[in-house]
């Protein structure tokens, strides 16, 4: 049996605590986790976290207790896109490193062989938008299936390996310099108002605080603001994917196509032979594993590797991923609570290799561009937004959908909203998180434009 029978007792034991925000806490606690058993907190955030230090398992805004009618709450959201990757516009950097970027870069060069054009390619911005997309609408609704229609992790992690391949043609460490500098600020801004807000909210950190200046390990936090540092997971797993890639990059030269089918070896070990430590080190090992696959597949696609193989096997070979993760995140839903794939580690790591070699197959193969794109003028204009605004959106977000719930009660107050519009509905809340978001983008992502050496403006 892969699941240790304490553990599942003990993770359906706690995995439906409520998380809390503020006084607004009467959501039950979403959380960005595998589905592993809940453990003592290893990260000094003073509450019960589970092994990989995420939270438990997404459950719908509006699927809440009776507590909320009368006190209002949100839950934490759940590990989807999960920071990932956001990339800013392409535009020329004075320091000439106008490709580094801290997420999926929305300017994608063709392949080594030559094929497809120079320049921003509007078929990986607009996967990046829908996976930010798909991001909020899963941290709104907390819909099991999401990940199983578009697993937007996967499809960042796999974009931003691209970008990073084309980078590493520079000199590694310049490389890795400027992708710092263009994820840290941002994360810098955001991450003081989080800071100050648990500090205010009796939060005392410890030497633990590091992590809140270069985030190599999970930042700690108290339970008060997990809803906003529990995506920060990503930014994590990123920042740890850039520093191995000049080593990563050398490896898959040699052997490309079998490197890449044994990236899939460490998370199968890690289910059925050893478990990491419950520590910030196995999580960082833990997501590795799950998202190595698909970083070393933008490897593939930037090395012209995906061009060179024949449309037959590679489409069995995603059928076969397919198939197994979907089959394992259906067996393991009873020991896990869900068939979500964010909370099944084997699953999400087998289905996401699926999923994104198809769309990054169907991209070499057939050369797509989506430059039909650029003839909705309105569509074009909020891709480009989603892809210049990347990080802001998703750092942001969660604080949005937090800061919904206190406006929509303010709603109630005033009898024609009351009556007319659909305060109850989950769906309302949606559209308020991404007015929020909205507002965020010209608020806060100059500082993407500052971290890219650019000139500020309000939107790009």
């Amino acid at each position: 049996m892969s699941w240790d029978q304490n553990r599942q007792e003990q993770y359906h034991q706690e995995h439906d605590q409520p998380g809390q925000f503020g006084q607004y806490d009467q959501y039950p606690q979403q959380g960005y986790g595998y589905g592993y058993v809940q453990q003592p907190d290893p990260y000094g955030h003073g509450e019960p976290s589970d092994p990989y230090g995420r939270a438990r398992q997404p459950q719908a805004y509006g699927a809440v207790s009776p507590e909320y009618a009368a006190a209002g709450g949100v839950p934490a959201a759940p590990h989807g896109w999960d920071p990932t990757e956001l990339p800013s516009p392409a535009q020329p950097d004075p320091g000439g490193d106008a490709a580094e970027q801290p997420l999926p870069a929305p300017e994608e060069s063709a392949p080594r062989t030559g094929a497809g054009a120079q320049g921003r390619d509007r078929y990986f911005d607009a996967l990046r938008a829908v996976a930010l997309v798909r991001v909020v609408t899963y941290h709104t609704f907390g819909w099991a299936w999401a990940g199983l229609v578009f697993p937007s992790m996967g499809v960042m992690f796999a974009l931003a390996g691209t970008l990073m391949a084309k980078s590493l043609e520079r000199p590694a460490l310049k490389v890795i310099r400027s992708r710092m500098r263009r994820l840290l600020p941002p994360f810098w801004f955001w991450g003081f108002f989080v800071v100050v807000a648990m500090l205010i909210h009796d939060w005392m950190p410890g030497w633990q605080i590091v992590f809140w200046i270069v985030p190599v390990g999970d930042p700690p936090g108290n339970q008060w603001g997990a809803q906003a540092w529990e995506i920060l997971w990503y930014l994590r797993t990123y920042l740890w994917f850039v520093l191995l890639s000049p080593l990563l990059l050398r490896i898959f030269r040699r052997a490309p196509t079998p490197v890449l089918l044994l990236s899939l070896v460490p998370i199968v070990v890690f289910q059925y032979v050893w478990q990491p430590p419950y520590d910030r080190f196995g999580s960082a090992l833990t997501d590795l594993a799950t998202y190595g696959f698909c970083w070393l597949l933008g490897f593939a696609h930037r090395e012209g590797v995906l061009q060179r193989l024949r449309p037959g096997p590679v489409v069995l070979a995603s059928l076969a991923a397919l198939a197994c993760g979907g089959w394992y995140a259906f067996v393991q839903r009873s020991a896990a609570g869900t068939y979500d794939l964010d909370e099944i580690p084997l699953a999400q790591a087998f289905w996401s290799a699926g999923f994104v070699t198809l769309l990054m197959y169907f991209k070499a193969y057939c050369d797509v561009d989506f430059a039909w794109l650029t003839r909705f003028r309105r569509l074009d204009r909020i891709v480009t937004i989603f892809n210049g605004r990347a990080v802001t959106i998703y750092l942001w977000h969660e604080i949005a959908l937090v800061l919904a719930v206190p406006l929509i009660d303010q709603f109630w107050k005033v009898p024609a909203f009351e009556k007319w519009l659909p305060l109850e509905s989950q769906w309302f809340m949606f559209g308020i998180g991404w007015l929020l978001i909205w507002i965020a983008v010209p608020l806060f992502g100059w500082v993407e434009d500052v971290a890219a050496r650019k000139k500020p403006r309000l939107l790009p």
